[in-house]
């Protein structure tokens, strides 16, 4: 076809502005797709995080719970985590 007469399509224009449209929307516009897209993909990542945080949370509760109701559990605790010992013991530590 001649550029002309593509040119005085009625219809060009309306496809002009559709591929303008298009092209500022995906690609100029600060807020493109490319960047929505980006910023959905760390909500969801955000989401993920706070709700193993929330289970976490949720754990160390019943954990110092625990700690706080039996005083077996605390030196319990303190032998495994941080490695205490009673005056009369030698610890060793195999890793």
């Amino acid at each position: 076809m001649d550029l002309k007469k593509i040119y005085k399509a009625k219809g060009f224009k309306y496809i002009v502005a559709t591929v303008l449209f298009l092209v500022i929307i995906l690609f100029i516009d600060p807020n493109n797709l490319l960047v929505t897209h980006r910023l959905s993909r760390q909500v969801s990542q955000l989401h993920r995080e706070e709700r193993e945080l929330r289970e976490a949370i949720v754990t160390d509760s019943i954990n110092d719970a625990a700690l706080h109701d039996n005083p077996d559990a605390i030196e319990h605790y303190g032998r495994e985590n941080y490695y205490m010992k009673r005056s009369n013991e030698d610890i060793f530590v195999v890793k």
